[in-house]
């Protein structure tokens, strides 16, 4: 099965200031704001929700296809992303903008000031999937992710013209979308992946009933953070599942999109949905006890004794045969 992830591919730039930037604010000068920090030090991540989820979907061995827009400061990071299994073919470089950036410096109450520069992102809605599909000899299902936002429409249009499956994943992006934007974005697809709070706010802006939604989209996948994930379909009962235990709560950021990697991997093996949501959650578990969205790793027997104490010997019998 040929999945192509399309979204966000970032960097992220972050930075700690010891002290406190309320003691640097002159009340009555907030008007003329002029500050430069010191900072301690200077963490490089790699990120993006398109280049995570592939990043993890490479790692269980089912070859994802990167879809997105970046600059010519990208070879680094491709590398790195071909390395661990990522098909980067899709992936358009821009001939004037630098990759998306973002920017952060934190202080010592955890108060931050940061900056998200969109640069080559722009340039996602010049893609053309029939391209891509050609190139790989054509398209399971396309995940459409948070992205320059004519972008995300340009590929649910295409997938709908074309025939192609497609996932709505606009997460991030829902805040700035109205309604029309959003009821287009979602309207046909195989999946629909939110978590709980998005639910709400994808129900308030459209308009549209819980039911209305099951109605217009093949399967509703969603998040529920420690409590782990429901999925529905019209007319028939949800399958939950819980996530397993985890050791140590890091980093929660990524762990969104390291289920969505799992759960995309399960459908690439052809198992049933239940057994997909079970692997993102374990592959999610090890993203929250790590500090960055790709800083780990991911060992066969380690990955399973860990799914099995979790979910079962029936349940790590059938996804154990998948793992690469």
């Amino acid at each position: 099965m040929r999945i192509a992830v399309t979204g966000s591919i970032a960097t992220d730039h972050l930075m700690t200031f010891p002290g406190r930037f309320a003691d640097q604010l002159v009340a009555d000068q907030l008007h003329t704001v002029s500050l430069s920090f010191l900072v301690d030090n200077l963490d490089v991540r790699r990120g993006g929700v398109a280049a995570n989820i592939c990043f993890g979907m490479g790692l269980l061995g089912t070859r994802p296809i990167l879809v997105g827009a970046a600059g010519s400061d990208f070879d680094e990071y491709r590398a790195w992303l071909d390395r661990h299994g990522v098909d980067t073919s899709g992936v358009r470089i821009s001939e004037v903008l630098h990759t998306a950036r973002f920017v952060c410096t934190t202080d010592a109450d955890h108060n931050q000031i940061g900056s998200f520069y969109t640069g080559a992102m722009s340039e996602a809605r010049l893609i053309e999937l029939k391209a891509v599909a050609d190139r790989v000899g054509g398209l399971d299902l396309v995940s459409i992710g948070a992205d320059d936002p004519e972008g995300m429409l340009r590929h649910t249009e295409e997938c709908r013209t074309r025939g192609i499956p497609f996932a709505a994943d606009f997460s991030q992006q829902i805040a700035r979308m109205d309604g029309d934007e959003i009821r287009i974005l979602l309207d046909g697809a195989t999946y629909l992946f939110s978590n709980e709070y998005e639910k709400g706010l994808i129900e308030s802006k459209t308009g549209w009933t819980d039911e209305e939604i099951l109605g217009k989209v093949g399967h509703r996948v969603t998040t529920l953070g420690a409590q782990g994930v429901r999925i529905e379909r019209a007319g028939e009962e949800p399958i939950e599942v819980g996530c397993p235990e985890e050791n140590v709560k890091a980093d929660p950021t990524g762990v969104g999109d390291a289920f969505r990697a799992g759960f995309l991997s399960g459908l690439a093996w052809g198992v049933g949905l239940e057994r997909a949501a079970q692997v993102g959650c374990m592959l999610a578990t090890l993203v929250i006890e790590t500090v960055g969205t790709q800083e780990y790793t991911l060992h066969r027997t380690h990955f399973m004794d860990r799914f099995t104490k979790a979910y079962g010997h029936e349940a790590a019998a059938e996804v154990h045969t998948h793992l690469a």
